[in-house]
């Protein structure tokens, strides 16, 4: 539906469909935020405090103006109407108006009926599953596997534009017209239009899962009462809305119909591995969305028998409607897959046009790749990017790709022997395609065979324009664009590394492959994702060359680096109504809207920073400049080894130990100024008097002992032992600042009544890449003549310095988790004292910073702030 700008929406005071009544004035503030910044078509950054609801704010504010919006666009269409026949006279045009609204009422009504006959439909479908036990599918033996078959590896001439060379331009918008028109019978039925929607991004689908609980919660009137009971046609009405109640009365209704508060139209997006339920596809060895495709269009005489043939498109339309009656998570979207035995990764494509709200993670969102093969067009819808502190550093993730010398050596060789196998079976635009492919990694690995002899530094960088000219004039006439665009229409990298593996793992000289083999890499992907960034913005990428490795057995790397992020990120910005990032701590925002946003317009870019509705006595914020024997508290990188500095640390926690109550989390900057501390207080025994005071756990190096160790932290924490005369009363955790335990993880009530931060975890300034980055701000100022009070940072500086405090205020928001909760946040180095670094902490803790000149001035302060919480 189009936004009708002659009927502009003004911003409501009140929110009915708020579950919790009234609410915080925080959350009204940031929903009339929210909901003007979608009207007027902004991109805001809306910093909310954990505690705060901000997922639930977020989703009520922009479904009210989604709401709202579809009753303007309703209204326009009936007014529109109305005016058709200006000529005529006016109670003529009050007919049509009526006659008009009657026509939308009958679609609306129609088309909710038919979700909840399809709420029924899944609800029995649930029961028989409950009843019956599941058996895995037998794979017919009378087919061949697919590896076995060399033709399925040939290209498909369909899928690539150039196999029209030699067709005219006429014929050419002939066929392409033909192929709309099919297309259009198949699954067709029952289509309606696309619709406003809202897509919510968050970074992974365990925080994404808690939107749809949020969203359960709120409270918006069905559909079907919204658009029968405007007074102004109720009385037209009257007798159809009868009719179709007892009709509604008279249905079947299943569990969870969600009866007496609107469904929102939901589909929740995911990958194949996430959705697949052929487990015959699943336990395959290699690409699992190559031999997706591959069964998609029945190659070597198979189907998957979990999708729908074409002629049987009522089956995905009615899975269709299953997926938009009831919201489901990922999870559900698969079970309710397997109930229908229909495919939900396609089911879920087929759902995007009719959804209202689409969830998805981060990469299906940022990539415009992953937004094309899933049909997502976001021009003029609204884009919500939740944990938005983590942006950034997803895009320059997504956008940088490293290949080493024997990827790239394999990926030549997987080429070549792919060209003589099938050469004279390729069609001529694949031969010609190909060899220039060839041609282009024969060069790609000549200059980097030569650096390896040549070059006797561990690393060197490079802009993209030097790199070009390095690979010599065998492939100045070879258009990189048009070999970027042949891999990525042709998908032949899948196909050259499928065959590769098949013949690898000996699939075409025997019937089955050994079920033991790992699933392999795939490296021409990578090649391909590497041309792709050379293909892309020049003066925003370096390339950088490092020897990896242990000495003897090293090996040289390539890495794309992307220098700004807001390259990838601006057609979203430019194609969407409204962009609103989103996170607990958003701060500095200064700098987020520096990088992600340094060409939009001043009058479209607003933000809004809540309070926390903690009370402000319930959080103390401390400084130490100090430690116990008063020397200056300053944790260096050059300074982490130091032994004394180590035993001045190790006196300052053990004395907090001694006043914090419960559980204690200790933060470092680093795994090896941890390790440090560590093995110089377990050498002087230090660790043995925390021991005496509190349970010690270390965080843990591998990602799989996190659950358990936080299991065991917590019992720890919630008991006392008694097995020594001197009682340990809770436990205490060192942890690393931007790891496992930094982000995402809830240290809510007594889990966390201190979360201390040792030192600023700056990154390591040595690090090529970062460097890169510091140079590429300071150049970009420049550029764009940006003038600095002669004493302020220099923007690499700036970047440098945000990078850290953006790590801090993602760790200290580990404690404060609710409205009830308090804890202590303690700061300890004294260059937190300094004005640049303190402005740059949470807005909702700035005012109530305490800066500790002594260390008995902090031991005082944090006696006085806990016997105020007994």
């Amino acid at each position: 539906m189009e936004a009708h700008d002659g009927l502009t929406l003004p911003t409501p005071d009140r929110f009915p469909a708020f579950p919790y009544d009234p609410p915080y004035p925080i959350q009204v503030d940031l929903m009339r935020h929210l909901y003007s910044s979608i009207e007027r078509k902004h991109v805001t950054i809306v910093e909310s405090p954990t505690g705060t609801g901000k997922t639930l704010s977020l989703l009520c504010a922009s479904l009210s103006w989604l709401a709202d919006e579809q009753q303007r666009a309703r209204r326009g269409k009936i007014s529109q109407h109305g005016a058709s026949g200006s000529t005529e006279p006016t109670w003529v045009a009050a007919q049509a108006m009526q006659m008009r609204r009657r026509e939308l009422e009958a679609q609306e009504r129609d088309y909710e009926e038919r979700l909840m006959r399809a709420r029924n439909a899944e609800a029995k479908l649930r029961a028989l599953a409950r009843a019956r036990v599941t058996k895995r599918r037998r794979v017919n033996a009378e087919l061949p596997p697919i590896e076995g078959d060399a033709d399925a590896f040939l290209p498909d001439d369909l899928d690539v534009a150039d196999g029209l060379d030699n067709i005219s331009p006429a014929v050419r918008a002939l066929m392409a017209k033909v192929e709309r028109s099919s297309a259009n019978h198949t699954w067709s039925e029952g289509e309606e239009p696309t619709c406003t929607k809202i897509y919510y991004a968050s970074r992974t689908h365990s925080q994404l899962s808690q939107v749809l609980p949020e969203l359960r919660k709120l409270r918006f009137p069905p559909i079907l009462h919204r658009s029968l009971g405007s007074t102004e046609h109720s009385e037209i009405c009257k007798n159809e809305t009868s009719r179709r109640k007892r009709e509604l009365d008279q249905m079947e209704v299943g569990e969870d119909d969600g009866t007496g508060q609107r469904q929102w139209r939901t589909v929740s997006l995911g990958s194949r591995k996430q959705l697949c339920i052929n487990e015959d596809v699943r336990s395959k060895i290699g690409d699992l969305d190559e031999r997706c495709r591959e069964l998609q269009q029945g190659q070597a005489g198979r189907r998957c028998q979990y999708l729908p043939p074409p002629e049987d498109g009522i089956k995905m339309l009615d899975f269709r409607d299953q997926i938009l009656a009831f919201p489901k998570d990922i999870e559900d979207l698969a079970a309710a897959g397997r109930n229908a035995d229909t495919c939900p990764y396609y089911g879920s494509r087929k759902a995007i046009p009719q959804a209202e709200l689409v969830t998805l993670p981060y990469n299906l969102l940022l990539q415009k790749s992953a937004r094309e093969a899933l049909g997502i067009d976001i021009t003029n819808q609204i884009v919500i990017i939740d944990e938005a502190h983590n942006l950034i550093p997803t895009l320059l993730s997504l956008s940088s790709v490293s290949i080493t010398s024997a990827t790239l050596s394999i990926s030549l060789q997987q080429v070549e022997t792919y060209y003589h196998k099938f050469r004279n079976r390729l069609a001529p635009s694949h031969g010609l395609h190909l060899r220039r492919l060839s041609s282009y990694l024969q060069a790609m690995s000549k200059v980097v065979e030569e650096w390896i002899v040549s070059k006797q530094v561990s690393t060197e960088v490079m802009s993209i324009p030097d790199y070009m000219q390095r690979l010599g004039r065998k492939v100045d006439g070879i258009n990189l664009l048009e070999i970027e665009t042949y891999l990525r229409k042709s998908k032949i990298s899948r196909k050259i590394s499928g065959y590769a593996q098949a013949v690898a793992a000996g699939a075409l000289d025997a019937c089955s492959q050994p079920s033991y083999l790992p699933r392999p890499l795939l490296p021409l992907q990578a090649v391909e994702a590497f041309m792709l960034g050379l293909a892309g913005a020049r003066e925003d990428g370096r390339i950088i060359f490092s020897r990896i490795g242990k000495e003897g057995k090293s090996e040289m790397e390539m890495k794309y680096l992307l220098l700004n992020p807001s390259t990838t990120f601006r057609e979203i910005v430019e194609s969407a109504r409204s962009v609103v990032l989103a996170g607990g701590t958003m701060s500095p925002m200064s700098d987020v809207i520096g990088r992600l946003f340094p060409s939009l317009p001043q009058d479209r870019m607003t933000t809004f920073s809540c309070g926390h509705i903690v009370p402000p006595s319930h959080v103390q914020t401390l400084i130490l400049s100090k430690g116990p024997s008063g020397s200056r508290l300053e944790f260096k990188c050059a300074q982490q080894s130091d032994v004394q500095v180590l035993k001045e640390l190790g006196q300052v926690v053990l004395n907090l130990c001694n006043v914090v109550p419960r559980g204690v989390i200790v933060f470092f900057p680093s795994y090896s100024s941890l390790n440090f501390a560590k093995k110089s207080w377990k050498a002087n025994r230090v660790l043995e008097k925390f021991e005496a005071k509190k349970k010690v756990f270390w965080e843990p190096e591998e990602s799989g002992a996190v659950d358990s160790t936080l299991c065991d932290y917590a019992e720890a924490v919630q008991s006392s032992s008694t097995e020594r005369s001197d009682k340990r009363v809770g436990a205490i955790l060192f942890a690393v600042v931007g790891a496992k335990l930094s982000e995402g993880l809830n240290f809510a009530d007594d889990l966390a009544r201190a979360v201390v931060v040792v030192g600023l975890p700056f990154a390591n300034k040595n690090s090529p890449e970062l460097q890169e980055r510091i140079r590429y701000a300071n150049e970009t100022e420049i550029k764009i003549g940006s003038k600095r009070n002669p004493h302020s940072k220099d923007a690499g500086s700036e970047l440098y310095e945000n990078m850290c405090m953006n790590a801090v205020n993602q760790t200290i928001g580990r404690a404060i988790r609710h409205r009830s909760d308090w804890a202590s946040l303690i700061l300890l180095d004294h260059r937190y004292s300094m004005a640049s670094i303190r402005q740059k902490l949470p807005s909702w803790i700035q005012d109530g910073v305490f800066i500790c000149d002594t260390f008995g001035q902090a031991v005082k302060q944090l006696g006085s702030f806990y016997r105020d919480k007994k």
